[in-house]
């Protein structure tokens, strides 16, 4: 069985459960990183001797780094789906996860430190404004981008919404007013039609860090039921929907 290495709240590990719930896919949730340790064990050093979160063992094969694990399960459970089989909308994917990683999750993950990860006596309110210019000016080159689009490459849901979805998770729901970004917003809506993004994206990150913390907590005591209250929650209403926006 696939093994997903990471903590269900880090940015980085939630683009690669998410790709496994949209394949699908049965995997097992090993707990690692922050409160749950073992990165400094031998037995993860084998898998991933950076001791960094994300990492997978599927099988004997193992893998790091967050976006060559969603390109690896999309390329070998979702060839022609996830990952598309025409060459040039596989490199449009390409393009937009690496343009996700190199221009869109700083700004906005640094945003997202500067107000659910800091007491609210202790924000900047200049820097957090600061912050929210230059994610907006970031995510209006990818509202650009979908005018015509429905998707990333198109009308189909790719690999290439993975990374830019959980990034405009964590925008769209931290307290912050924001310009508006019509495109990526109507995209941003579609997302949350997805039940896998539902359950393994749209799950609540609190408002301050000591919120954060204990939900995080939740999911350490409960280890695999947190998907189960996850679920539960998002029927009964508690998470951060998109038709607030």
């Amino acid at each position: 069985m696939l093994e997903i290495w990471g903590r269900p709240y880090s940015s980085n590990v939630i683009p690669v459960i998410w790709t496994a719930n949209e394949l699908g896919l049965d995997y097992s949730l090993q707990l690692a990183g922050g409160n749950f340790g073992k990165l400094d064990t031998d037995i993860y050093a084998q898998i991933n001797p950076n001791r960094m979160i994300p990492a997978i063992r599927d099988g004997e094969f193992a893998l790091w780094e967050s976006l060559s694990i969603v390109r690896y399960l999309c390329d070998r459970y979702g060839a022609g789906t996830l990952s598309p089989s025409d060459i040039q909308t596989r490199a449009i994917a390409d393009q937009w996860m690496e343009w996700s990683a190199s221009r869109a999750f700083m700004p906005v993950i640094y945003l997202f430190f500067a107000i659910v990860r800091t007491q609210p006596d202790q924000r900047d309110p200049a820097k957090i404004a600061k912050l929210r210019d230059e994610a907006h000016e970031a995510l209006t080159i990818l509202d650009g981008h979908l005018t015509d689009k429905a998707f990333i490459c198109g009308d189909a849901f790719t690999m290439g919404d993975i990374p830019l979805g959980c990034v405009a998770y964590r925008y769209f729901n931290v307290e912050v007013d924001r310009p508006p970004l019509p495109n990526v917003e109507a995209w941003y809506q579609r997302l949350a039609e997805r039940p896998a993004y539902r359950d393994h994206v749209m799950r609540p990150f609190g408002t301050n860090p000591d919120e954060w913390a204990a939900l995080e907590t939740a999911c350490a005591s409960e280890g695999g039921l947190c998907w189960i209250r996850a679920i539960t929650a998002t029927l009964l209403g508690h998470f951060p929907r998109a038709s607030h926006l």
